[in-house]
């Protein structure tokens, strides 16, 4: 199951059948099964107190992965979006709102698989599989 929330804004996906379409089979590509994968939308405030309660960061970010898999190959997890972050992101890189925020929907989607962003060499992978996923939207 694949379901998009909003929890302190107002917020409807554009395209939500095509994007779950688009997400369930990027994730085939990948090798993994949704189960139960929930994507949240909401504002920097809320993000910001969850990188705060539960990663211990204060500092705001565009995402937050949540991996509640408990089987190979099969994705269940949480993924948390600030709207905010996605705006501010589209501005600064020059980049359509739509876009960013289907970039932000696959990057957590590539968290779940096993991709890290932690080096730049790592950064550079996950990029190339972003852009390789976008372009199939």
């Amino acid at each position: 199951m694949l379901n998009f929330f909003s929890e302190d804004i107002e917020f409807s996906l554009p395209n939500p059948l095509k994007t779950k379409k688009w997400i369930k089979n990027s994730s085939k590509s990948e090798g993994y099964e949704i189960s139960d994968l929930n994507y949240v939308f909401c504002s920097d405030e809320y993000l910001l107190e969850i990188n705060k309660q539960y990663l211990d960061h204060d500092y705001y970010t565009d995402i937050i992965t949540f991996d509640n898999s408990e089987e190979d190959n099969v994705l269940e997890g949480d993924i948390y979006i600030s709207i905010d972050r996605i705006r501010e992101n589209a501005d600064t890189f020059h980049t359509d709102f739509n876009t960013e925020l289907r970039r932000v929907l696959i990057h957590g989607l590539l968290h779940l698989t096993g991709y890290e962003d932690s080096t730049d060499e790592l950064k550079m992978v996950m990029r190339t599989k972003e852009d390789e996923y976008l372009m199939q939207f």
